[in-house]
């Protein structure tokens, strides 16, 4: 009778849905946002602020600790000479974390550009720029980096490093665990020595790439710079080069690990040694693969934000979880393709393992995606968030498709017993009615017997491949495993770009600052203003225009009228422009009178769009005075 592959009921969809449902719901209800990132939440003076005289020093203030070397923070004039001491201080103060750096005195007018460069609690390098006037707005010739820190060619490069460290993480890992839990007699197999073996060699090599890398990868950007004795110094001082240098000392202890698991371990056939040896094979690389693991959690984003203690831990088991599932995986997998002779029961046993991985992973997971997410718009609005949905679906695919692989063994457990039986029969017939075989005749030519024993081999080994590809029942797994195999190559890549994305609370938070700046007007600002001194003749309208009201040079006119609709003169006509939300201003704009009741100026200065408040100062006598307000948008 065919094998057909098993079959979902709709009550089972059903349950599955709920529960990822009420997940879901456990993880975003009500969640509070956690810090990842470093942002800058703050500049003295502010971007495009203009102040009547030049500052003594720059300020900067970020959303939490970061790393900062003398020249991160460079104040350009806008000829681009640098005007700034290159001396970075640390101002932070309690909660408060604050850099700056001081200026040099007399500074000319116009307008200066910021630019800051550092590196985040959580490892990543982090960048930005604004500007500021002097006196005035002016024409600036600074030209600022069109690529952000941590991109361009030593980017791609790290990212590719980073991608492929987890990668041999997992296989090191995964196949270490998968001989040992769920089948001891695959450590006497090549496939499976080579795989783990691959999986250490690329480890190593792409943390010392990652070590490599480091500096420019954080500072100048150049290839070239990887070489630097004095670079790599300085990343070894930081926390993520000590977290390399410790998983390369653990990654020495973890060969002896490989080689006592494909040495002494796979030669043991006592029963009583091989099972203490089993237990402690088990522990010690435990051990190592813990540690391993801690080197990303104590340097990247679980270290930082929300509840680290609780975080790391967490991110350690979870990366083990992942490790052990997909790293298993492709342990079975070359198992099934190379190993002709892999028992029914180790499927069995991957099967378990891998089930309680996914129920570590899924609880570990939503623990993380509380912290980085933080709300049901992030989830959906920013591209961590997209991609946190998109690694969610990955999952939930594999674990589709794990449900079909974990049918398919249960069938060929019942078949195997099956086959025994018939076996045992077909050997008790076969010993009644046993013949004598036929002899065997051996050239004497010594090349020829090689020949015809190589020929004898392949037969056989292709009578072999024959009967194993004609049971459906493994056939079915291999095609499900290398399925389950192929997306989780997708979901690591979706991973590792989501460990390198602005989590979803710091990218709502900026996209929320950039939703409250007010659109431009179609045309000219025109708006009246009643007003009364207090004094005779005193009461009137300001009829003010700013034309074309938007940010850069305006012209402003000013008329006063009287309450009949005459023109009212005035001694005085005073005009300022203050920006709240950014507490910029106010700014001074003088008028002139050019005719009875009509002020006005050019070249007013409006640095950036948003809504600015008009404050009109009106002197009708030498005692009698007003000061009236209104805002408007200006783009």
């Amino acid at each position: 009778m065919p094998v057909t592959a098993p079959r979902f009921g709709a009550a089972a969809v059903i349950r599955l849905l709920l529960i990822t449902t009420a997940l879901l719901g456990t993880l975003l209800a009500g969640a509070a946002p956690a810090s990842a990132h470093a942002a800058l939440t703050g500049s003295d003076p502010k971007d495009g602020a203009v102040v009547a005289t030049a500052p003594k020093h720059i300020t900067l203030t970020f959303s939490e600790k970061i790393a900062l070397g003398n020249d991160s923070i460079r104040v350009l004039e806008p000829s681009g000479k640098r005007s700034d001491t290159g001396e970075v201080r640390d101002m932070s103060s309690g909660s408060i974390v604050q850099y700056g750096v001081p200026l040099h005195p007399g500074l000319p007018d116009g307008t200066y550009t910021v630019a800051w460069q550092a590196v985040s609690a959580d490892s990543h390098p982090i960048s930005g720029a604004f500007t500021f006037s002097i006196g005035a707005p002016s024409k600036t010739t600074v030209a600022l980096p069109e690529e952000s820190a941590g991109g361009g060619l030593v980017g791609a490069l790290y990212g590719i490093a980073r991608y492929t460290s987890y990668a041999g993480f997992i296989l090191l890992v995964g196949g270490g665990a998968f001989v040992l839990a769920c089948w001891q007699r695959g450590a006497r197999e090549r496939p499976l020595q080579r795989l783990v073996v691959q999986g250490w060699l690329t480890l190593t090599a792409s943390t010392l790439a990652m070590l490599l890398l480091r500096a420019p990868y954080t500072g100048s950007g150049k290839l070239a710079d990887a070489f630097d004795l004095s670079g790599l110094k300085a990343v070894l001082e930081t926390k993520t080069g000590a977290s390399l240098v410790s998983r390369l000392l653990l990654l020495g202890a973890a060969a002896l690990f490989v080689a006592v698991l494909f040495g002494a371990y796979a030669k043991r056939d006592d029963p009583a040694e091989k099972k203490d040896l089993t237990f402690g094979l088990a522990l010690g690389g435990g051990v190592l693969a813990a540690g391993i693991a801690a080197t990303w959690a104590l340097s990247e984003h679980a270290s930082t934000g929300l509840q680290p203690a609780i975080a790391m831990p967490v991110d350690v088991l979870h990366l083990l979880a992942v490790a052990t599932w997909l790293g298993g995986l492709a342990a079975l997998l070359v198992a099934l393709y190379r190993v002709p002779g892999i028992e029914r029961t180790a499927v069995r046993n991957f099967s378990r393992v891998a089930f309680a991985s996914v129920a570590v992973l899924a609880a570990t997971g939503i623990y993380q995606s509380w912290r980085q997410v933080g709300s049901w718009s992030a989830l959906t609005g920013t591209a961590y968030g997209q991609l946190l949905l998109v690694k969610i679906a990955l999952v939930a695919v594999l674990v589709g498709i794990a449900w079909i692989s974990r049918r398919w063994t249960g069938r060929l457990a019942e078949k195997a017993v099956t086959e025994e039986k018939e076996d045992a029969e077909a050997a008790a017939v076969g010993e009644e009615t046993a013949e004598e075989p036929e002899p065997v005749t051996v050239p004497d030519d010594p090349a020829r017997a090689a020949q015809l024993a190589r020929q004898k081999a392949a037969v056989a080994t292709a009578r072999v491949k024959r009967v194993r590809d004609a049971d459906p029942g493994r056939l079915g797994l291999r095609r499900s495993v290398l399925t389950e195999a192929a997306v989780a190559v997708v979901l690591l890549a979706v991973t590792t770009v989501l460990t390198s994305t602005e989590p979803g609370r710091t990218e709502e938070k900026e996209a929320g600052k950039s939703a409250t700046s007010t659109a431009a007007p179609a045309g000219p600002v025109k708006v009246r203003i009643p007003f009364d001194t207090g004094g005779e003749d005193g009461k009137g309208t300001a009829r003010i225009e700013l034309d074309p009201a938007r940010s850069g040079s305006n012209a402003l006119h000013v008329w006063l009228e009287r309450p009949n609709g005459r023109a009212l003169d005035a001694p005085e006509v005073k005009v300022a422009f203050t920006h709240n939300a950014k507490e910029i201003g106010p700014l001074p704009a003088a008028p002139d009178r050019i005719g009875t009741g009509h002020w006005s100026a050019t070249g007013v200065q409006i640095p950036l769009p948003g809504t600015w408040e008009i404050e009109v100062t009106v002197r009708t006598s030498d005692i009698d005075q007003v000061t009236v307000k209104k805002n408007v948008k200006i783009g």
